[in-house]
């Protein structure tokens, strides 16, 4: 792995990418909840990877939140209890990209 503070500012630069895209996204009433949710989703997984990073936490190359989230908190890596939802955007990462996303399952990104 790249030094602790190269792999960490290389992956927030990453998620800043997918933050301009979903904010440059949202003004598009057109777009997918599931477009949508997949940049938020990449966003929140490439902050939660540069946060192990740069605590030399090896990290699994898979998009589950939930489980980078479990390997904060197993590191003793304080992790703020009100974005515990963030947990929610897993599936957009592969599941929404390909299954069907039910329209009474949306929910307002802006």
């Amino acid at each position: 792995m790249k030094r602790k503070s190269e792999q960490a500012n290389l992956l927030l630069r990453k998620a800043d990418q997918d933050l301009i895209t979903l904010e440059a996204l949202l003004e598009h009433p057109e777009v997918s909840q599931e477009q949508l949710g997949f940049h938020a989703q990449q966003a929140a997984e490439k902050m939660l990877k540069a946060v192990l990073a740069y605590h030399q936490v090896e990290y699994p190359f898979d998009h589950h939140l939930g489980r980078l989230i479990d390997l904060l908190t197993e590191h003793s890596v304080s992790f703020p209890t009100e974005l515990e939802d963030v947990r929610y955007l897993t599936p957009f990462a592969v599941r929404f990209r390909y299954d069907y996303y039910p329209p009474e399952a949306a929910v307002p990104f802006n």
